[in-house]
């Protein structure tokens, strides 16, 4: 085995662990497709708890929720929407609200995000530096190619989540975002 191999390993390794940190007990929230774009609740969206649909140019004063499928340019699941919200929810709610499905791994269902809204799909194969790879969802996802959660305040930048999505917590005007990364890029959400 060569350095090189061992440190590829570990560095697989930690990313893996690192994955599995920051993502720990995310649920798998409604079978729907998510509304492409939308913006801020209006005051009957709030009370029935459903996501609203408007502009996208105006502010969202719920939680945003985007959905970014990066260089695999998904249409399936991208999606950026505008959740009520009228204090701190779980983030697997707010996912909720917005029609979002995630889907987890076979070993684990809730702690993971191994699809959102069916992507990546069993048979497409994701081309990486290592050459191509197809998301099986059994163990753990690969270490090059993986939803990651972000969080981004009211009045901040974007931060890698600490927690996975039934236990954290995001409020008015803040925003959640779920990133697929493939060797590394998109590093972080846009800004």
């Amino acid at each position: 085995m060569t350095l090189t191999t061992i440190r590829t390993a570990a560095a697989s390794s930690l990313a893996a662990a690192g994955l599995l940190f920051a993502l720990a007990a995310c649920s798998a929230p409604a079978a729907t497709q998510p509304a492409a774009t939308s913006a801020p609740a209006s005051s009957a969206a709030a009370s029935s708890g459903t996501a609203s649909s408007t502009t996208a140019s105006e502010p969202c004063t719920g939680v945003q929720v985007i959905i970014d499928s990066g260089a695999l340019k998904q249409a399936a699941a991208d999606a950026s929407v505008c959740v009520p919200v009228e204090s701190t929810t779980s983030a697997a709610k707010v996912l909720e609200t917005a029609n979002v499905k995630t889907e987890g791994t076979v070993d684990y269902p809730t702690e993971l995000v191994c699809r959102v809204n069916g992507v990546p799909a069993a048979d497409l194969d994701i081309t990486h530096q290592g050459g191509t790879y197809r998301e099986e969802c059994g163990k753990m996802p690969a270490a090059f190619a993986y939803w990651s959660l972000w969080v981004k305040p009211a009045s901040g930048d974007w931060a890698y989540a600490q927690e996975g999505l039934s236990t954290l917590q995001v409020g008015p005007g803040e925003s959640l975002e779920l990133l697929f990364t493939v060797d590394g890029a998109p590093a972080t959400p846009a800004p």
